[in-house]
């Protein structure tokens, strides 16, 4: 079901949850399998990507089946201080992930914990120093990176200052530019001058930014305008999982695919209805709505992304 799948829709990769993941051979098989239908397909590789940040966000530590100890939450290794701890996350994470097969990780997690009141990353925060963060995520990314594993910045433009969870539905932030700028987006910031390939939006509103509720996974202001130009980010941009709460309660499958690409997004992730999203999208490119040129530069960006790893991993 898998090959014909990927015959049919040569999607740019798969993500993985607890559910699929039922022991180390059964995960190495799958992914070997997986990762041979998309080069035997496509001419080449698939992202094969999972949520295992360390902490209470893990598929596969902490689990009696694959023998490996549960991570702190990333807050306790951001109390420590020491980013060597984070770089030890990182690694060991990554030599793992890279075991069973796969090539990339939905972390770090390097949202600032501005707001106390904030559940959905209280923990999963190395803390409320943009500084900080920072350090700490890097050392995380540098980690998975040596390992063969792509990290992925998250959630962009941060996820720390929100009230209200996004997978439950609406979540913002009424930071202006000029405090996210200081703050949440320091990180981020660090990271694309530091030359990250990946970046997660969010689908946080961001009102005094954007002038409306957009979330800025679907925002042209919050990703082309602000991540692309004047951060400068050339890489690839995923949105968060498109079947939370904070889009398909309020955009149809295909509205929110072709809202996420106008905003300059790269990669749909996890769309509610995937073939009501590819159709939407094909559609718009054929009416215009949305241009080809528009499209090729998320194939080029996701082209580039995939053969500097193989062109890595054959040296």
């Amino acid at each position: 079901k898998t090959e014909e799948s990927i015959r049919e829709y040569p999607v740019g990769g798969i993500v993985y949850f607890k559910q699929n993941l039922r022991s180390p051979d059964q995960v190495k098989d799958m992914l070997t399998r997986t990762q041979k239908y998309f080069r035997d397909n496509t001419g080449i590789e698939a992202f094969l990507a999972v949520d295992e940040e360390g902490g209470q966000v893990s598929r596969i530590s902490g689990r009696e089946e694959f023998g490996i100890a549960s991570f702190p939450d990333m807050s306790e290794i951001g109390a420590s201080g020491e980013p060597q701890k984070a770089y030890e996350v990182g690694d060991k994470i990554g030599t793992y992930l890279a075991d069973l097969g796969f090539n990339m990780d939905f972390a770090p997690d390097a949202d600032v914990l501005t707001n106390p009141e904030n559940t959905v990353v209280a923990n999963r925060s190395f803390g409320s120093d943009p500084q900080l963060v920072w350090q700490m995520a890097s050392q995380v990314a540098t980690g998975l990176e040596e390992q063969g594993i792509w990290p992925v910045w998250k959630h962009f433009p941060g996820h720390g200052a929100t009230a209200g969870d996004t997978h439950e539905g609406f979540a913002y932030t009424d930071q202006t530019l000029e405090e996210l700028w200081e703050e949440e987006l320091l990180p981020f910031r660090n990271a694309v001058e530091a030359g990250a390939d990946c970046v997660m939006a969010a689908h946080i509103a961001v009102p005094a930014v954007t002038g409306d509720d957009t979330p800025a996974s679907l925002s042209e202001t919050m990703i082309d305008e602000i991540l692309r130009q004047k951060m400068g980010f050339e890489g690839v941009v995923v949105t968060d999982a498109l079947n939370m709460g904070a889009i398909q309660d309020h955009y149809s499958s295909g509205e929110a695919a072709v809202k996420a690409l106008k905003a300059g997004a790269d990669l749909l992730l996890m769309p509610s209805d995937f073939h009501k999203a590819k159709e939407a999208v094909a559609a718009a490119v054929e009416n215009g709505e949305l241009s080809q040129e528009r499209i090729d530069q998320s194939v080029i960006r996701i082209g580039i992304m995939k053969l500097k790893r193989q062109q890595y991993e054959e040296k």
